[in-house]
């Protein structure tokens, strides 16, 4: 049975916001290297890490190098196992969504056995909406706390539905959504429901399904009326320069949309790529960027609009 105040440590940043949006702060002991939100749980020590440094790759480079890492490794992260068993916890919080994203639950299923850690391990397994308000109730389950679930998701329906009743009726824009660039993703899992649920009509990959590789030729010819860069684990600056370096070939896929100022780069790693609770603030954010006459403009830290230099 899980203690009255059991001792966490989340091995994902959605994990990391759903502790904090559950009131089970106090709770937190570890957290990922990935964890950034939110600022006052950033002093946690930190459990996991990546097997190389992304920073100052380009986005091809660093999917050769996830690509080696997981034929060398099977995984593209580490667990710091000693600081791990001193913490000594109760709760572990993984995923089993995606090997690339974050610790995998297979790998600390692995860790728990070799240290000889006994700790129960909650999987959040999110591919849809649903999936991701589920893991809330499941978290607060995990902690003994299911009560605290029930006002938390209601109050993320409760903004999805205000977003939802706004754009009803409303003309429906044909949405490319772009998750990588080199090579191009079509976005999957909740992604195209976000694109629905803000009102727009997606055009490539399917709810509830991986993200996929796609070939560039195969985005051409569909002329959308609105494209959103959206590179995952990218904040705005990132996707923006990752933009630019391909710019060419976005223009080839989306020139109406780019000259018509209908393209936009949006800050993907807080909003969209994460089965935490603000991608309820990803779909108002879509919202008011495919619904300007409707829904408030996002603020310009989370998207902005994004033009090719010729």
């Amino acid at each position: 049975m899980t203690p009255p105040t059991p001792r966490i440590v989340s091995l994902l940043a959605s994990g990391t916001e759903i502790v904090d949006a559950l009131g089970l702060d106090g709770y937190l002991v570890g957290i990922s290297h990935e964890c950034d939100h939110p600022p006052h749980l950033l002093d946690r020590p930190r459990v996991s890490r990546p097997r190389f440094d992304p920073r100052g790759l380009s986005s091809g480079e660093i999917d050769a190098a996830v690509r080696r890492a997981m034929t060398e490794y099977g995984s593209v992260y580490e667990i710091d196992e000693p600081v791990l068993e001193d913490l000594d916890p109760d709760i572990i919080i993984t995923q089993a969504v995606c090997e690339v994203c974050a610790v995998p639950t297979g790998g600390v299923r692995e860790v728990l056995g070799a240290r000889g850690i006994e700790a129960e391990i909650v999987s959040l397994d999110a591919h849809t909406i649903e999936d991701i308000l589920a893991s809330v109730a499941q978290v607060a389950r995990a902690a003994g706390n299911a009560e605290t679930s029930r006002s938390a998701t209601v109050a993320l329906r409760g903004r999805l539905d205000a977003v939802r009743d706004v754009v009803r009726g409303a003309e429906r824009p044909r949405v490319l959504g772009i998750e990588w660039l080199d090579p191009p993703f079509a976005p999957g899992h909740w992604v195209p429901e976000m694109i629905d649920l803000a009102g727009g009509r997606n055009l490539i990959g399917e709810a509830g399904r991986p993200s996929r590789e796609v070939r560039w030729d195969e985005l051409e010819g569909l002329d959308p009326d609105a494209l959103l860069i959206m590179p995952c684990g990218y904040g705005l600056e990132g996707a923006r320069a990752d933009a630019d370096a391909h710019a060419e070939r976005l223009r080839r896929v989306a020139p109406r949309a780019i000259a018509e100022g209908r393209a936009w780069v949006v800050d993907a790693s807080s909003y969209f790529n994460r089965s935490g609770p603000r991608f309820v603030t990803g779909v108002e954010i879509l919202g008011g960027l495919l619904h300007p006459d409707l829904l408030p403009a996002p603020a310009s830290e989370h998207a902005s609009v994004w033009a090719t230099r010729r």
